[in-house]
Parts: C-alpha cells; sequence; structure tokens
C-alpha cells in the first residue's frame, strides 16, 4: 500500500468532501483504480505457458499461467509502489524462467527516473526468476527512449541479448555469469534477432545517415553485413528455415531523419518530422545469409500512403514457412495487412490485402504454422478491438474470434496452436488476461479485488458529431446513472499522443485505462463527461490521422473540441454555462488551447503537463513536433490562419508555432486551471508550464499548480495519479458545481 493511499483513506476523502458540502461518489478513486493493470503478455516458444506484468496499486510483479487452464501464479514479490515498471517480460520454452527488465529508460543525462525520491539511485536492469525462487540479476540495461527495452531470449531459453548503451549485451539465463558485450562494433546496435537454429543473432547498426543488417555468429570472430550501402536497413525476420532474412530498406531519406523503428533520445531536439520526408520508396528485400547477396523483391508506391507507417509495423512484419511474408501498410489509406511471396522479380510479385475495407489493424501474432495470422482491428466496430483471423494466402475473408460489447487486444498463441490468450476489458470491468475459447468465449485470468466497483460503474455509449468543416468526430459519452433530470455540469476530456484512440471500455494503454477509471469517477460525482477523438488520433484512416493544418502548424484540431462544445450544449442534460475540460500532454495543450481561446465557451480546465508553447519545443528540446508541422499551410487558430512570418522567432507573433500554440492568446485567458506536471518529464519540457505559470500571472488569470518532484510524463506511481485525479475532481466540484472562485496568486 502506498504512502498516498495510507494517508487518505476513503474515510477520509469522504468525510471532507462532505464537511465541503460537495458531492459524493458511492466508490473512492482509489477502488475505481483497484485493479491489477495487465501489460507485456507473452507466450513461450514450447508448450502451453504465458506470462505478463500485473500492477496493482502501483506494485509491479510478473505472473505466468500454464495451458489447458492457465490458472495465474505470482512469480516476483515486489511490495512497493515505487515507480520501478517491468517490461520486455520473456517466458523460456519449458515455462520455468522468467526474464524481464525492471526500471525506467535512461533520459539524457543517463539517469532514470525516480519519482520515489529514493537517496539511492535506481537503475534498470535485466533480471531473471525461476519457479518463483529469488530473482537474479543478469546485467544493466539503461536503454535511452521511450519503449526502448528489448529483450530476446535464444531458441533454447538458455541465453538472452538485449540493446543497450549502443550495443548489445549477452547474458546465461540462469545468472552464472555477468552480462558481457556481445561484440564490439560501430554504430548504434538495435533489433536483435536470433537464427532459428540460436548460432546466430541478425542486429541493426545504426551508422551515421544509413544502417545495415549485421550477423553475429555466437562465439565467432567477426562480423558479418547483408549487401551493405548507403540506406537505412531495419526489421530484421529470419526465415524458418535460417538461410534467409528479410529486411526492409529504404532509400532517400532525409539524412539527420530518425534511423526507422527507433526512439527518439528524450529532451532531444526533433529531427525533421517523418511526415516531411520524401520518400521514394521503400523495400522488401531478402538476404542469403551465406552469401550475403541480397535482393528486393518488392518496391512500395512512391505517394505519402506508400510510406512506411512504423506504428507496429515491426509486429507485423513475419516470415512463413513457405517464405511468404506478411507486412502491414496504409497503401489504400488505412493501416491493413498484406502478404507477398518472392517471385525472384522485384517488380512481378504483387501484394495481396488480407483485411480490406474502412477500419485498421494493430496487434498481430502469426500462428506456429504459419498458415494463418490472428490480429486485432476494429472492423465492424470503429471504437473497440476485436481478435480476427485471416488465411496468409488471402482464401478466404477474415474471420472474428471476439465480439460484442467486450474489447481484446495483445493476442499470443501457445506453441501448439491451439489456444489464444490475449488482455481484455469492456465498459465497466477493467483490464485482465483472458484465455479464448474456439467460440470466443472469455476466462478470466485470477480475479477483480473484492472492493472494485464494477456494478457502479456506466456504460458510455458512441457519439459522432461534425466539426467545423463537416469532418465526422467519435466521441463516447459518459452520463451519471440515477441522477435527477436537468442541466448538469458538464466535462470535454482530450486524450494525448495525439496517436491515440479513446474507446467503449477501459483502455490497453496504462495511462489511458487511469484517465478512463478518473472519468468514471467524474461521472460519479454528477458530471456527464464526452471523451473527443480529434483528429490526428489513430483507426480513422490515414487522412483522419494526418490531417493538415495541425498542432504546430495551425491547431485544426481545436476545432473539433469546439464542435464537441458545440454538441454538449445541444443537449437538454447540459449545462451549457459550465462545460470544463481536461487532459494530458496533447490533451493537455488542447485544454490550454480551449481555455486561452474560448472562455467564454469554457468555463475551467485541468492541464496535465501540456504543450503550450510549440515553437520553444521545436528550437529547444522535447517532443517530436506534432504531425504536418512546419512552415505554410492555412487554417486552424487565430493568427496561424495566415501563416508563418519568414525570420519570426521562437515565442514571437507570426511565428506559425507559436501562432498555433495556447501562449499566444493567454491574453484573452480568463478561465480558471489546475496546472499539473512532474518536474523530472522527458516528454514535455517542465519549463512549459514554468513559462505557463509567468504568463498567467503576469496576465491576472485565476489558476493553481501541483507540481510532483521527480515524476517524469506518464506518472510512475499508483500514488501520483491517485493525488493528481482527486485535486482534478476536487477542483471541478469547486468550480463548477459550486462556483468557488479561484485565486490569480497562485
Amino acid at each position: 500500500m502506498s504512502a498516498f493511499r495510507r494517508l487518505l483513506p476513503a474515510a477520509v476523502l469522504a468525510s471532507a468532501f462532505a464537511v465541503c458540502g460537495f458531492a459524493q461518489s458511492s466508490f473512492t478513486i482509489q477502488q475505481v483504480m483497484d485493479s491489477p493493470f495487465p501489460s507485456s503478455l507473452t507466450a513461450s516458444a514450447q508448450g502451453e505457458h504465458v506470462a505478463w506484468t500485473a500492477d496493482l496499486r502501483g506494485v509491479r510483479n510478473v505472473f505466468v499461467a500454464n495451458g489447458p487452464n492457465f490458472a495465474p501464479r505470482q512469480v516476483t514479490h515486489y511490495t512497493l509502489d515505487d515507480g520501478q515498471p517491468i517490461v520486455s517480460v520473456r517466458i523460456t520454452p519449458d515455462g520455468k524462467t522468467v526474464v524481464y527488465a525492471r526500471g525506467s529508460e535512461h533520459n539524457s543525462l543517463g539517469d532514470t527516473a525516480d519519482p520515489d525520491s529514493s537517496v539511492v539511485k535506481p537503475e534498470q536492469q535485466v533480471w531473471s526468476v525461476t519457479n518463483g525462487g529469488t530473482p537474479k540479476l543478469l546485467g544493466e540495461l539503461g536503454c535511452n527512449g521511450e519503449g526502448c527495452e528489448d529483450i530476446e531470449l535464444s531458441p533454447n531459453g538458455q541465453l538472452a541479448v538485449w540493446p543497450a548503451r549502443r550495443t548489445l549485451w549477452i547474458a546465461p539465463v540462469s545468472g552464472a555469469s555477468a552480462a558481457k558485450p556481445l561484440t564490439w562494433s560501430q554504430g548504434d546496435n538495435v533489433q536483435p534477432r536470433w537464427s532459428p537454429d540460436g548460432k546466430r543473432i541478425a542486429f541493426v547498426s545504426q551508422r551515421v545517415g544509413h544502417s545495415l543488417i549485421a550477423i553475429y555468429e555466437v562465439g565467432g570472430a567477426y562480423l558479418r553485413y547483408l549487401d551493405p550501402s548507403v540506406d537505412r536497413d531495419s526489421f530484421p525476420r529470419w526465415s524458418p528455415d535460417g538461410r534467409e532474412i528479410v529486411f526492409v530498406r529504404e532509400r532517400g531519406i532525409t539524412r539527420n531523419a530518425p534511423p526507422p523503428g527507433s526512439s527518439p533520445a528524450p529532451n532531444s531536439a526533433p529531427a525533421t518530422p517523418r511526415a516531411q520526408i520524401q520518400l521514394p520508396h521503400w523495400e522488401l528485400w531478402v538476404g542469403d545469409t551465406t552469401t550475403l547477396a541480397a535482393r528486393p523483391f518488392w518496391r512500395s508506391g512512391t505517394r505519402p500512403e506508400d510510406t512506411l507507417y512504423n506504428t507496429n509495423f515491426g509486429d507485423a512484419l513475419n516470415v512463413t514457412a513457405n517464405h511468404a511474408v506478411l507486412f502491414s501498410s496504409e497503401m489504400d489509406g488505412w493501416n491493413h495487412l498484406y502478404s507477398i511471396s518472392d517471385s525472384g522479380d522485384a517488380g512481378a510479385a504483387q501484394p495481396k490485402l488480407l483485411t480490406p475495407g474502412e477500419f485498421e489493424t494493430e496487434d498481430v501474432a502469426l500462428d506456429p504454422n504459419g498458415t494463418s495470422a490472428v490480429f486485432t482491428s476494429n472492423q465492424d466496430d470503429m471504437d473497440r478491438r476485436h481478435i480476427w483471423r485471416v488465411p496468409i494466402d488471402g482464401s478466404t475473408p477474415p474471420v472474428a474470434i471476439t465480439k460484442g460489447a467486450t474489447m481484446e487486444w495483445t493476442p499470443v498463441i501457445t506453441a501448439d496452436g491451439k489456444r489464444i490468450v490475449c488482455l481484455g476489458s469492456t465498459a465497466t470491468s477493467p483490464a485482465m488476461p483472458y484465455a479464448i475459447a474456439s467460440g470466443g468465449e472469455r476466462t478470466m485470468l485470477g480475479s477483480l479485488p473484492a472492493d472494485f466497483p464494477e456494478a457502479k460503474l456506466v456504460t458510455p455509449r458512441q457519439v459522432i458529431f461534425p466539426s467545423t468543416d463537416n469532418l465526422q468526430i467519435h466521441g463516447q459519452l459518459f452520463e451519471p446513472a440515477g441522477t435527477p433530470a436537468g442541466p448538469r455540469p458538464t466535462l470535454i476530456f482530450v486524450h494525448g499522443g495525439s496517436r491515440r484512440q479513446m474507446m467503449l471500455g477501459f483502455h490497453y494503454m496504462d495511462y489511458y485505462h487511469n484517465a478512463y477509471a478518473e472519468n468514471q469517477y467524474l461521472v460519479n460525482l454528477g458530471f456527464n463527461v464526452l471523451s473527443v477523438n480529434y483528429r490526428t488520433g489513430v483507426m480513422y484512416g490515414r487522412a483522419f490521422r494526418m490531417a493538415p493544418h495541425t498542432g504546430r502548424a495551425g491547431g485544426k484540431e481545436y476545432d473539433d473540441v469546439v464542435a464537441a462544445a458545440k454538441y454538449l450544449q445541444t443537449l437538454p442534460e447540459v449545462d451549457a454555462h459550465k462545460i470544463g475540460i481536461w487532459g494530458g500532454s496533447y490533451g493537455g495543450y488542447l485544454t490550454a488551447m480551449a481555455l486561452s481561446h474560448n472562455s467564454d465557451i469554457f468555463a475551467a480546465g485541468v492541464d496535465f503537463h501540456g504543450v503550450h508553447d510549440w515553437s520553444t519545443i521545436y528550437a529547444g528540446g522535447g517532443p517530436p513536433p506534432a504531425p504536418n508541422s512546419g512552415r505554410g499551410g492555412g487554417g486552424g487558430r487565430g493568427a496561424a490562419a495566415a501563416g508563418g512570418r519568414a525570420g519570426a522567432g521562437p515565442g514571437q507573433p507570426g511565428n506559425l508555432a507559436f501562432d498555433s500554440s495556447p501562449d499566444a492568446y493567454v491574453g484573452d485567458w480568463r478561465s480558471p486551471v489546475l496546472l499539473i506536471q512532474g518536474d523530472d518529464d522527458r516528454n514535455v519540457d517542465f519549463g512549459q508550464m514554468i513559462d505557463l505559470v509567468d504568463r498567467l500571472r503576469a496576465q491576472g488569470a485565476p489558476f493553481e499548480q501541483m507540481v510532483l518532484p521527480d515524476e517524469i510524463h506518464g506518472f510512475l506511481r499508483w500514488s501520483s495519479w491517485v493525488k493528481s485525479y482527486i485535486a482534478t475532481a476536487d477542483f471541478f466540484q469547486r468550480v463548477l458545481q459550486h462556483d468557488q472562485k479561484i485565486s490569480t496568486q497562485n
């Protein structure tokens, strides 16, 4: 139990709300967040063994389960809400040993996050645990960049290899000896892949301006390279017989562009946005692992739709037993699965579309026999995810494995191909692991805490409304159950990313799983809540995701937020004078845009670690620019519609990035805001909050602030989320339900 939870038990919080005269929820925020959030689900290469991480009240532990019953068994026994994530979980073929990474990735200074404010510096490390015994330290990890952890087990499960600090490290899973560098090599070495016989490792060697596919023979003295060139090679995939490697080659990329599949270093100056890079094409190549000769067998087109969309591409790229290749592409405007067989002629073979229609695919798993793929998509259910199966040869259309009011993601298939285990949720039941029967029936692995308020949660309904340019915007509307009729204070929630989608149930990402829980809590306090999937989000097609004049190029997506408020004003259950807004990261940006542009519409807001000035982000570090960023274009907000003025510097009117930012309109900011951010934020520089506070103080605008020392962007401690969400609910109750004034001198 966290220190914060001990200090603020449910009874104390309920008493505090009662004293203030606030509406009391029938459950606490702690209760609706009191579920073991699962992630890193994986299956063994043999047998029926699965493993995953469960995060219960900030305490992360690894669980395993064996078929056919898949009864969960906890194999690590950490006890603290200390902000140390567990990721990249791998399980050996015999199901006895689990390997995992524990700790956060390094920042640009080489430090892991310490949200627990410990006097002892934490490290990011690789561990193994056998049969639930004492974990053994295999070696240091300390990789740079979000999601950089990538542990790969040898086929026999005896060795682990992982990229860190520009090279690859290898260690016996038993912990018998310490990890050591796999090889000395130029470049930054990533994406390791074991050969099927476990004797070789293919990996990507990222060099200045190009990257190579390297092959290391275990115990050998030299590296070998597949057809080295000036281009960028990535995503090596062994054929099942080990004779060939399929990989991706990209040509004509701007030299300072990020390598494919890489993560930018936190707080580094962003490279040229990929959306602006002119790519003649990308290609699928196949290389002979003996002769090292390679050749292309398919080239993409040259339209924007044909560019390589990296999100989940690596999961989709697979080579089957008959050497057919499965991959994903947006060539028809939607992210779909394709298969292609190598004909030996780059111009002859054409990919076959396996998943046609106006929907998108996401998670992909290849059947062990290589004849079909299991994947998740929003086919026939735009704001949920379900599991589907399709044959690789495209002989029959995809068939739904799950359907209905549930949601499923991260499917894994047991080595015998007979069983699917996945993660899933519903509108009122949080994320949990499930075993899927042949008819699609779900069996929950484990159970929820006894105090989880499932019966008290509401089911949101899908709403679709037009934006200012008639673009159709999806949202989920939460309404309190059993409350008196009449208009109520209402909140808009805007997600971050912006490459995200909120859905009709608990989310598959922990950040938005928590946000969904907070929305349920706010509804139980008497608010309506509308969650808005504004343009630049995923799962509505490439044109929606890559909409022009957005972010630092005009802020056009803010029109969708205004349209959401206008839609709400037509509903009889909404008090049109008491519409608030909240969100984090990109959602914090849109929250600040709402308050700076339309204090006449938005009466209050809570801004979690938002971007407030795109121009300083671009010039001085922070997250990559928004989609379609750069000078030019029209539309969007205010002065941004006229385009950027040549020579205007960061933070100056006439600079399109600044004119697309909330800071440019602080003079019109009248509504109260609560600002929340951790001061070790590695995604949005903490200076964004400092600068906005200075501007609000100078303007005399009402605001409150909450700073979380040593926390990062996506809070690592459960207690940080609880503290922030209690403050959010309290703020909206005071301002919107009880009309309290907020000081201008905070």
